[in-house]
C-alpha cells in the first residue's frame, strides 16, 4: 500500500469512527512519510482513543511542535493541552503540569483569542475543587463556560458542567449539580463531544454517583454508555477509577462474575508503570467478591495488596473476620475504624458493617445509635441505595430489641428499595431478616417461604458463607467440617468421592434425588469448584474420605 493510501484510508477510518484502522492505517502513513501536523493529531486521537497511551503522548507531541513551525498557536497550544491531559489522567502529574505550562507559554506569546485559553482554565480549576475548596472552583468551571458557549465548543462545554456540578454537589446543592451532569453525560451518549472526552466526563460521573450513593443512576448512564461505545470501534472509554466503580455496580446487581473480571481488568490495567492510585480500589474489590464466596484466604490477601497500594481494608476485613468467626477482632476494628471516619460518605459506608457486627457482640444500643445515624444520614443524602441499607440496620436492630412486627415494617420498606435497586444479595439478607420476625411472631409458613427465597438467592450468586449461614438459621447444619461442609454435605461428599451417581446416594442415605442434587450444589459452592471430579479431590486432600 502507497503511503497516500494508507493516508487516505487512516482519514476515512477516523471520520468513521473505527478507531483501530484509523491507528493502523495512519501509523503504517507515518512509517512511509513525513505526516502533516492535522494528521498527526488524528494519529495520536486515534492512539488515545484505543488506550496507546504512550504513542498518543509522542505523536501529539510531534503534532505540537508541527503546529509551532506552521505558525498555529491554537492548535499547538491544543496538541499541548491533550498531552497534559492524558499524563493527568496516568497519574504523571509533573509531566502534565509541564505541557499545561507550555500550553499556557504558546497562547501569551501570540496573543491569539481562542476556546483553548478556556481548556487551560480546566486542570486549575480541578485541581482547586478536589483541593478542598469548590466554592472558590465553581466560578471557574463557570469562566469555562463562557468561553465554550462564545466559541461553540461542545466538548468545552459539556466539561464545563462537569466540574460545576460536581463543585455544586460538594458544597451540599445536589439536585442542581446532578443536573448538571446528567446534562454533560446526555451530550456524551448522544454524540454531541468528541470521543475524546467522553470516558472522563463518564468516569467523573459515575464517582460522583457513587459519592452519593446514586446507584440507579450510575446503572443507567453505564448502560447508556455502554451501548455508545458498541458503535465505535475497540474504543477503550473507561479509564481510572470508574473501572472499579463498573465492578461496584456489577456486584450489586448480582452479577459477581461479571464484577471479578471488571476488577481484575482494572487491577491489570491500573497496575501499568507507574501504577495509578485506584489499583488499591481494585483489589479491594476483588477481596469482596472473594469474601462474599467464602474465598477467606484470598480475600485477607487481596484486602492487604488494596492497603499496600493505598485503599484502607474496611468495612470489607471487618466483615471478613466476622464470617470467620473472630467476633472480638471485627469488633474492635470496626469501633475504632468508625471512630476515625469523619467524613460523611465514608461513614455511611461503615455504618452498616458497624450495625452488623456489633449486634453479634450484644451492644445493642450501640447498634441502635449507628442505626439512627444512618437513618439520618439516608435522609439528608436522599438515596435509595441508604434507605434500603438504613432500614435493613434498622430492622436487625428492633429484631434485637424484641420488636419483631416493627422490625418487619422497616424491612418490608427495605425489601421493596432493593427490589427496585435489582440488589439480590441484599433482598436475599433482608428476607433472612423477615423470616426471623415472622417465626418470632409465631408466622413459621411465611418465614420458611423467605428463607426458602433467600436461599435459592444465596445458591444462585454463590454466596456460600451466608448459604452457610442460613443452614445454621434454618436447623439445618450441625458444626461444620473443612470448606464450611455440614455432616449432611460431608456425608454426601465421601459417597461422590466413592464414584456414586445421585440416584445411588439417595438411594443410600434414603433421600430424595432432587435433596442431593441441592447438597451437591451447595458443596460445589462452598468448596469453589465446578466438577465432581474436583470435589473428589478435595475430599481427599482434607482427609474427608
Amino acid at each position: 500500500m502507497t503511503d497516500d493510501a494508507a493516508l487516505e484510508q487512516g482519514r476515512e477510518a477516523f471520520g468513521l469512527q473505527r478507531w483501530t484502522d484509523a491507528f493502523t492505517h495512519l501509523s503504517a502513513a507515518a512509517r512511509q512519510t513525513s505526516l502533516e501536523p492535522d494528521d498527526l493529531f488524528l494519529l495520536g486521537t486515534a492512539a488515545f482513543l484505543i488506550g496507546k497511551a504512550d504513542e498518543t503522548v509522542d505523536v501529539l507531541g510531534k503534532a505540537h511542535h508541527g503546529y509551532i513551525a506552521l505558525e498555529r498557536p491554537d492548535r499547538a497550544a491544543r496538541s499541548a493541552f491533550l498531552i497534559g491531559f492524558q499524563c493527568m489522567n496516568r497519574g504523571d502529574v509533573a509531566q502534565a503540569g509541564a505541557w499545561f505550562t507550555r500550553c499556557q507559554r504558546v497562547l501569551d506569546e501570540s496573543g491569539v483569542d481562542c476556546v483553548e485559553r478556556g481548556y487551560l482554565l480546566f486542570p486549575a480549576a480541578a485541581m482547586t475543587m478536589f483541593g478542598g475548596d469548590p466554592a472558590t472552583a465553581e466560578p471557574l468551571f463557570r469562566q469555562i463556560g463562557d468561553y465554550a458557549e462564545r466559541f461553540r465548543d461542545p466538548d468545552l462545554m459539556a466539561l464545563s458542567r462537569l466540574g460545576s456540578g460536581e463543585c455544586l454537589i460538594k458544597l451540599g446543592r445536589m439536585a442542581e449539580g446532578v443536573a448538571l451532569h446528567d446534562d454533560a453525560m446526555l451530550s456524551v451518549t448522544s454524540g454531541e463531544v468528541s470521543p475524546y472526552i467522553a470516558g472522563m466526563i463518564y468516569c467523573a460521573v459515575i464517582e460522583s454517583c457513587q459519592e452519593i450513593f446514586d446507584l440507579h443512576r450510575a446503572q443507567e448512564w453505564t448502560a447508556a454508555l455502554d451501548r455508545w461505545c458498541a458503535t465505535q470501534q475497540d474504543l477503550v472509554a473507561y479509564r481510572g477509577q470508574c473501572l472499579v466503580h463498573r465492578a461496584e455496580i456489577m456486584q450489586v446487581h448480582g452479577a459477581w462474575q461479571e464484577s471479578f473480571k471488571e476488577a481484575e481488568l482494572a487491577r491489570e490495567v491500573l497496575s501499568r508503570p507507574p501504577p495509578q492510585p485506584a489499583v488499591g480500589a481494585a483489589f479491594y474489590q476483588l477481596a469482596q467478591i472473594y469474601r462474599l464466596r467464602g474465598d477467606f484466604a484470598k480475600a485477607e490477601e487481596a484486602y492487604r495488596k488494596g492497603n499496600e497500594h493505598g485503599r484502607p481494608p474496611q468495612p470489607g476485613l471487618a466483615l471478613l473476620r466476622l464470617a470467620q468467626g473472630q467476633v472480638d477482632a471485627a469488633a474492635a476494628t470496626i469501633r475504632r475504624v468508625l471512630e476515625e471516619t469523619q467524613d460523611q460518605a465514608q461513614r455511611c459506608r461503615m455504618l452498616g458493617a458497624f450495625v452488623e457486627i456489633i449486634l453479634t457482640t450484644g451492644d445493642v444500643a450501640g447498634a441502635r445509635r449507628a442505626a439512627d445515624e444512618l437513618a439520618d444520614l439516608a435522609e439528608a443524602l436522599d438515596s435509595p441505595y441508604l434507605r434500603a441499607a438504613s432500614g435493613h440496620a434498622t430492622g436487625s436492630v428492633l429484631l434485637a430489641e424484641g420488636n419483631p412486627l416493627a422490625a418487619l415494617t422497616a424491612l418490608h420498606s427495605a425489601a421493596a428499595i432493593w427490589h427496585t435497586l435489582d440488589a439480590p444479595y441484599e433482598a436475599a439478607l433482608g428476607r433472612v431478616l423477615i423470616a426471623q420476625a415472622c417465626r418470632a411472631l409465631g408466622d413459621e409458613d411465611s418465614a420458611a417461604v423467605d428463607l426458602d427465597a433467600a436461599r435459592r438467592a444465596f445458591i444462585r450468586l454463590g454466596a456460600a458463607p451466608a448459604l452457610a449461614r442460613l443452614d445454621e438459621l434454618d436447623g439445618k447444619s450441625e458444626p461444620k467440617a473443612a470448606g464450611g461442609l455440614s455432616p449432611r454435605e460431608v456425608e454426601v461428599l465421601r459417597l461422590v468421592a466413592a464414584g456414586k451417581t445421585n440416584r445411588g446416594i439417595a438411594s443410600e442415605l434414603v433421600l430424595s434425588e432432587k435433596t442431593i442434587a441441592r447438597h451437591i450444589s451447595n458443596i460445589f459452592i462452598k468448596l469453589g469448584v465446578s466438577t465432581r471430579a474436583a470435589a473428589t479431590a478435595y475430599a481427599y486432600e482434607h482427609n474427608l474420605v
